[in-house]
């Protein structure tokens, strides 16, 4: 058979440790009658299996193998049998064998989702290797060599999992940054003392001796594999009368006379050959004895060299070795690099793919080609799909590995729990017969009539065997901490991988979104146009439109895997999708679902966990500016009720019983209100599911919020807008006391008084006091709205009376109400300003007057960023404190209130002139009926 050598040049799989290796042993480095040459030739077991791998030193991975009995089951028969096993590190798996020299594996055991466990109640050497599929039950010859077993099992199945990629090359920057500087993780907590190499039963030497046999040699055939162990068979006897010569006499040892440490050495390398029998290299295993017989003439002509000579061949090949291995990692180095410039390439072939489609799109003579283009689009659209299934594919087997491992951890936790009992009961028991034998041995006289020299061995044996065993569960739970710690840790690395994972599929999600959002915005080009295009063409876009129109975001969401699925409607009852009455708005409606997605998508993991993540280390709620600008950004759905409480209990301490007695009071008296209140409750939020519909369960809590709030404040009782303001307090605080309260504080406390009066003079004051703003902020869009008459109060009124509700979409509705409870009106005004500032170069593209009209109605929905929103109104427009907002308003209310008297002078002298002109005029009108009798 071939001889196998161990250094970095042979085929042998090497892998670099990942922390604290098996300690050698100094005992096994003897040479035990062996010559100087065969140490050379062929390394101890000692040096096989206990070459420790240091970072830095590049040395050759050694081979864990040897005979274990494993536990078959024939019906309701259990049998040990004995068997070879042999470690795989490729595929992170324990193959075994009937024998070492076997070809076949008779089956194999994959440790990569394995974890280990030992009892000592089921025997010395027993321990157990359980698989999501089976368990299995192996014995090996002592508890040195099973503890040997579990460490060096351990260890190598967490580099398995911590040296296989579960990217592929190409994936994402994101995901690769967040896997990096996790794959040479040491574990630098030594639960587990390190174990020696058991050189007697474990390691390429043990293959040379007898393999341990069970009762009968029948009893150890493998009956499942038949087909296996007749190949072995086969095999083993050819390889045999290879080995035997020509003349075929197995008892021949002519040839091995002068020599006999060769016969130590053929059985080696016979192993070593068997090795490589199952690493695949068969065809190098058939040259295996014309390789013997020329090492054998090679001995018989050579004599033993010194130890000068030794010791310059083993330099030499070290220095080889080393250089060797510094090549691999070289080559290995230039891979990578050739890899990311081919990564670099196909991005750059892309990108400038991208660019010649829109290139061709936008220099295409003919719809035509245009469309084609746009056939592409949704071809690239359907290739995004699949590789999201692909991916929710690949989350659905990380989800059931992490439920078979959180399964095991709770069963080892529970095993862990029992043994410490046990531990602690039995330490009871050594404790009471100590003090027991401490007793009657301090009385002489009484020890010599009642306890005899017998019975006094026997209680000494007993604390013997009872020591032993304390020792032994000591062992165990050592053992048993190191697999939990480990396991914990792979779990660790399990989730870190599937939340890289899941970020990769929110980026997927978002580039998908766009693509469909610019799929649907050329659709709605098309449609503008399409009464220019041949009919052909027209029939082929409608189509099209007809398609995109019915498709549908929750049926969408169900089929395939989704991240954020687009629900109709969000947390708080809103339609995502909003319900434009206007057929040619719908595709619109579409588009702009798309895009508040694929923005959510994007600042999920950038913002918003950053977000959430300040605002739970919140504990107490006080005034700061780092509160302020927490609540500009956005407060997170499940602590929004919690702060807006608050912040309407800072201003307005609700009056205990108060809100019942105003309720009371409206059941008893009929207020003058209630007729206008009930004619605007089904006008009230119609795109939010709570409010659409007259049986819908906030109406009743709306009807009465609004009732006591008329009887509360009867100076206002109540104006159109104020039911606007009390359902977005019920939709986030949830009681309508705290709804009530919350109307009150906007209000009295935030709005300026005579805001909801008869004359709305306050309501009017700001209008003027913005549009001095608008001319300050937004010069440009000011003059181009005077060039045009057009009078932005018509439509900016209705944002300031009731803080954009039915304006923004829900999203951005809220993160306005959030600063605006906590800063006051001047939040109103900022964002109004942001939103004109958002959409200024569309306005100023706009040249007719009723077009401008109607881009300024819908405008406002259109507003899908809102953290851009956010960033003008609080970063890019210069501050306007407080102060300079009060002194405008007060200049423009002394401007009004003077127009408004005058108005009032005007009045009362046309009506003093009609009322002296009246008369004449009716006797003048009388007499023109008479004469037309």
């Amino acid at each position: 058979m071939q001889e196998m050598k161990k250094g970095p040049e042979s085929g042998a799989c090497t892998l670099a440790a990942p922390g604290n290796l098996v300690k050698s042993d100094p005992d096994t480095n003897s040479s035990n009658g062996t010559s100087a040459r065969e140490k050379d030739m062929l390394p101890s077991p000692g040096e096989l299996e206990n070459v420790p791998l240091k970072t830095g030193t590049e040395t050759s991975r050694k081979k864990l193998c040897g005979y274990l009995n494993k536990l078959g089951i024939k019906g309701p028969i259990k049998t040990w049998k004995s068997r070879w096993f042999f470690y795989d590190e490729n595929k992170c798996r324990l193959l075994y064998y009937r024998t070492a020299q076997d070809i076949n594996p008779l089956g194999s055991i994959d440790l990569s989702s394995a974890s280990f466990d030992c009892k000592m109640e089921n025997g010395e050497g027993v321990f157990e290797i359980r698989t999501p599929s089976r368990a299995f039950t192996l014995k090996a010859i002592s508890r040195q060599a099973m503890m040997y077993w579990l460490q060096q099992l351990q260890m190598r199945r967490w580099e398995f999992c911590n040296t296989q990629s579960r990217f592929p090359v190409g994936s994402s920057q994101l995901v690769n940054e967040s896997l990096a500087g996790r794959t040479n993780v040491v574990d630098n907590e030594d639960f587990l003392p390190l174990v020696k190499t058991p050189t007697e039963a474990v390691g390429l030497k043990a293959a040379s001796l007898p393999a341990p046999q069970t009762s009968t040699a029948l009893q150890n055939i493998s009956l499942k594999h038949p087909w296996t162990e007749i190949q072995n068979t086969v095999y083993n006897i050819c390889g045999s009368k290879q080995l035997w010569g020509s003349n075929g006499n197995v008892f021949s040892f002519d040839e091995f006379q002068e020599h006999p440490e060769n016969v130590v050495e053929e059985q080696e390398a016979e192993v070593e050959a068997g090795c490589a029998v199952k690493e695949g290299t068969l065809e190098d295993v058939r040259m295996g004895p014309r390789l013997n017989w020329i090492r054998k003439a090679r001995w018989m002509n050579s004599g033993f060299p010194g130890s000068e000579e030794l010791s310059r061949e083993k330099n030499s090949v070290e220095k080889v070795s080393v250089l060797q291995q510094q090549i691999l990692t070289l080559t290995e180095e230039v891979k990578s690099q050739k890899e990311l410039v081919k990564l670099l390439h196909k991005a750059l072939e892309a990108a400038q793919q991208e660019k010649r489609v829109s290139s061709m799109y936008l220099t295409a003579g003919e719809d035509k080609d245009r469309l084609e283009l746009v056939r592409h689009k949704v071809r690239q659209i359907a290739d995004l799909t699949s590789r999201l299934e692909a991916l929710e594919q690949e989350k659905k087997e990380l989800e059931q590995i992490l439920t078979l491992r959180d399964s095991h951890i709770q069963e080892l936790k529970e095993h862990v729990q029992l043994l410490m009992e046990k531990n602690h009961a039995k330490q009871e028991v050594i404790m009471t017969l100590t003090e027991q034998m401490a007793r009657e041995l301090s009385d002489p006289l009484q020890e010599a009539n009642t306890i005899t020299v017998e019975t006094l061995y026997k209680q000494q044996e007993e604390i013997e065997h009872l020591k032993d065993d304390i020792d032994a569960y000591k062992t165990q739970n050592q053992f048993l901490n190191s697999e939990i710690h480990q396991v914990t840790r792979l779990w660790t690395s399990v989730a870190e991988n599937e939340k890289a994972l899941l970020m990769k599929c929110a980026c997927l999600q978002a580039r998908n979104c766009q693509m469909e959002s610019k799929y649907l915005t050329v659709l709605r080009k098309l449609q503008e146009s399409v009464p220019g295009l041949p009919n052909s063409h027209a029939e082929l876009v409608k189509n099209l439109i007809q398609e995109a129109l019915q498709w549908d975001v929750k049926e969408e969401a169900e089929e395939g895997f989704n991240l954020n699925p687009v629900s109709e409607y969000d947390e708080y009852g809103f339609m995502t999708v909003p319900d434009y009455e206007i057929e040619d708005w719908k595709l619109l409606a579409k588009i702009q679902a798309l895009e508040i997605k694929s923005n959510k998508l994007r600042s999920q993991e950038i913002v918003e966990k950053p977000l959430r993540d300040r605002w739970n280390s919140i504990a107490e709620l006080n005034p700061s500016g780092e509160l302020k600008s927490l609540i500009r950004g956005g407060i997170p759905v499940e602590h929004r009720q919690r702060v807006w409480r608050w912040m309407v209990s800072r201003h307005c301490s609700p009056v205990p019983g108060h809100y019942q007695r105003l309720l009371e009071q409206s059941r008893s008296t009929e207020h003058p209100a209630c007729r206008q209140i009930e004619l605007d409750l089904p006008r009230t939020l119609t795109n939010n599911k709570h409010f659409s519909s007259p049986t819908s369960q906030l109406i009743p809590k709306l009807r009465r919020v609004l009732l006591a709030f008329s009887w509360h404040n009867p100076a206002i009782g109540y104006c159109q807008g104020l039911n606007r303001l009390a359902a977005v307090a019920l939709l986030v605080l949830e009681d309508e006391e705290s709804a009530f309260w919350c109307l009150v504080y906007i209000v009295e406390n935030l709005m300026p008084a005579d805001y909801y009066s008869d004359t709305l003079i306050t309501s009017q004051v700001d209008q003027r006091v913005f549009k001095d703003f608008l001319s300050e902020k937004l010069p440009r869009l000011m003059a181009h709205f005077e060039q045009h008459q057009i009078d932005v109060s018509l439509i900016t009124f209705n944002w300031f009376l009731v803080a954009f509700v039915d304006s923004l979409i829900s999203d951005i509705l809220l993160r306005v109400w959030d600063a605006f409870l906590y800063e006051g009106t001047k939040v109103i005004f900022r964002y109004a300003l942001a939103i004109f500032k958002y959409n200024e170069e569309e306005i100023l593209r706009i040249h007719d007057s009723v077009e401008i009209y109607q881009y300024l109605r819908f405008f406002t929905r259109m507003i899908t960023d809102g953290r851009k929103l956010m960033n003008i109104a609080f970063n890019d427009l210069n501050p306007f404190p407080m102060k300079l907002l009060r002194n405008r308003r007060s200049m423009h209310r002394e401007e009004l209130e003077a127009e408004l008297c005058e108005l009032e002078h005007i009045k009362a002298a046309y009506v003093k002139e009609r009322a002296e002109q009246g008369p004449q005029d009716l006797k003048e009108v009388a007499s023109e009926e008479e004469e037309e009798s």
